[in-house]
């Protein structure tokens, strides 16, 4: 008996999600079919009655990635709506916290395959660059609703584009150096974090809880 369209897609969904824990973790290179496989829960043949090749994979992997890191940001706006909170503030607060940090399989995308990216496949690398495209496309709704003034900078967005790699740049260095200087990995974000934070001032501005991590928003 043939497997349904239905638990044909539930099976795919399986192993896009498996291997986007996998390379991020552990990068596109250092993970195998087997291990891929085994970790969504099949056997290695099935994987070609999914995908044509790995790389078909992987462009299917950042691209996912990147559409869930943009509903897990729309996630926490909403949450934010119902208090008096500054969202470019808290978004600050959240991102560069340890607890976004250390939540490698679940956190920003776009820090998430940045080791990996410029060895991709053009059509993953082009599924990456809209990531980051539409992530900065995010921060600048967050920098125009905080209605603060541009600061030296020509446009919102190009406000907002610094705003991003200062954060996204002191996430992948905290990440590099944790387990060898856990010191220097928690200067780097909170030194980053008060830089950012300079730039995006608010009478209602309030710190969103330390350590906080996307996991702890899915299922509200």
């Amino acid at each position: 008996m043939g497997v349904s369209k239905e638990r044909a897609a539930e099976n795919r969904r399986a192993i896009v999600a498996a291997a986007s824990r996998l390379f991020r973790e552990r990068g596109v290179d250092g993970v195998g079919l087997t291990e891929l496989m085994k970790e969504a829960g099949f056997t290695q043949g099935g994987f070609y009655n999914h995908f044509p090749s790995k790389d078909a994979l992987v462009a299917e992997v950042v691209a996912s990635a990147m559409i869930e890191g943009g509903e897990q940001f729309a996630k926490r706006q909403r949450l934010l709506r119902p208090a008096a909170v500054d969202a470019l503030s808290h978004h600050i607060e959240f991102y560069l916290s340890s607890g976004h940090r250390d939540d490698i399989d679940g956190g920003c995308p776009v820090a998430g395959f940045a080791g990996d990216a410029r060895r991709l496949r053009d059509d993953a690398r082009s599924n990456y660059a809209a990531g980051v495209e539409a992530m900065i496309g995010m921060i600048e709704g967050l920098v125009t609703a905080s209605g603060g003034d541009l600061r030296g900078e020509r446009t919102l967005r190009e406000r907002a584009t610094r705003i991003y790699c200062e954060m996204a740049g002191a996430l992948l260095l905290s990440r590099a150096v944790k387990d060898v200087a856990p010191a220097l990995a928690s200067e780097l974000l909170e030194t980053s974090r008060r830089g950012v934070s300079a730039v995006a001032p608010s009478a209602r501005r309030r710190a969103a809880p330390r350590g906080r991590s996307p996991k702890s928003l899915r299922g509200r």
